[in-house]
């Protein structure tokens, strides 16, 4: 019963309440903050992971601005059943160059984080106009807008403001922005240039339209997540089941 009475001395005195709110937030923010000054980073290493592409930029911008991110999530959880639907499970460093990351855990939709190379461009162009085509149980709007003519006027500011956030494009990279933007959408060589600056990007038309689409920079985008990393040469760890 005394620990009752003192418990309740510390509710109704506010000076005691503030003093011992205070001191656990602090205990608490020490025990979370510290641990991470003993390790170098919180991202682990994975060779492959690099800056998106012009073209995969402005179709990332696309996505959010469509609200892409509001019924698909970019992240596959470390579990039995996820890691056997979806793909391996989601690594920190495959977002680090994210403004915002795509994670989230609303999923209306399929997770996207590995759907790159899992579908060819058309797919995605008539999954974009209209769903039902592909997947006839689709609840997803269609999105024939997006056949309009893309506005890359900007690409070079664009990866400037994300070079300030850490990002590491390169200035030829910069130099080269809309020339690597209008090869990749209209160029299918394998020794085009931005092919060199750019690995794995997907090269060509994803609509077959002469101009650079929206569709051509969403399609490039969707194409390229998940394939970075070579997940052959990343240490497995333990499953949770």
């Amino acid at each position: 019963m005394s620990v009752f009475k003192h418990h309740a001395k510390l509710e109704t005195n506010i000076f005691f309440l503030a003093v011992g709110i205070l001191l656990t937030v602090v205990v608490g923010g020490l025990v979370e903050v510290v641990p991470l000054f003993t390790i170098e980073s919180t991202i682990e290493k994975v060779d492959g992971v690099r800056p998106y592409s012009p073209l995969e930029q402005k179709g990332r911008d696309i996505y959010v601005r469509e609200g892409c991110y509001n019924c698909h999530s970019q992240m596959i959880r470390p579990f039995k059943d996820e890691v056997e639907r979806y793909g391996h499970y989601s690594l920190a460093a495959e977002s680090k160059y994210d403004h915002p990351f795509q994670w989230g855990s609303k999923r209306t939709g399929p997770d996207l984080a590995r759907v790159g190379g899992k579908y060819t461009n058309d797919w995605h162009v008539r999954h974009l106009i209209n769903p039902r085509d592909v997947v006839p149980e689709s609840i997803m709007p269609g999105y024939p807008h997006l056949k309009r003519p893309l506005d890359y006027s900007d690409i070079q500011a664009d990866l400037k403001a994300l070079k300030t956030v850490g990002v590491p494009y390169t200035d030829e990279q910069i130099a080269n922005a809309k020339k690597d933007l209008e090869e990749q959408a209209t160029s299918e060589a394998s020794d085009a240039a931005v092919a060199a600056r750019y690995p794995k990007a997907k090269l060509g038309s994803a609509d077959a339209d002469p101009k650079v689409t929206e569709l051509d920079a969403l399609v490039a985008y969707l194409q390229v997540l998940g394939t970075m990393v070579d997940f052959t040469t990343v240490k497995p760890e333990k499953i949770a089941r």
